[in-house]
């Protein structure tokens, strides 16, 4: 994976000097089409096959999100939605209306995490 070294102020301590901080070099993007032609050349299904699965995946999966499911999804890892809101002081005076945001969590599973040990570092020159 290549990297830039940026100079940015520390998000934990904003009053502080700017630092070098490491960050990543987009190499591109992967359309859902690419990511199905890939998978396709590696089992007998064909890329139509693979996307429409795809997308029926990704029709479906906000679905479960919204009613507080959490959806595993094998060694990848844990998809859940997790809100931010104001705070009050009492319980009855909390209504929806002080929920702020909504946020999608993913937590990488061990053998995701593994394989993620091996990436090799190169600076982009």
């Amino acid at each position: 994976m290549k990297y830039r070294v940026i100079q940015r102020v520390n998000p934990r301590d904003p009053k502080g000097s700017k630092k070098k901080y490491a960050n990543p070099v987009n190499a591109g993007k992967l359309t859902l089409s690419d990511f199905a032609k890939e998978i396709a050349g590696r089992s007998s299904l064909t890329r139509g096959d693979i996307e429409n699965v795809l997308i029926n995946f990704l029709d479906e999966l906000p679905t479960f999100l919204k009613i507080g499911m959490s959806v595993q999804l094998g060694s990848f890892g844990t998809l859940r939605l997790n809100l931010s809101s104001e705070g009050v002081d009492e319980d009855k005076e909390f209504t929806a209306t002080h929920i702020k945001g909504v946020k999608v969590i993913f937590t990488p599973g061990a053998e995701f995490k593994e394989v993620l040990k091996s990436i090799t570092y190169e600076e982009e020159k």
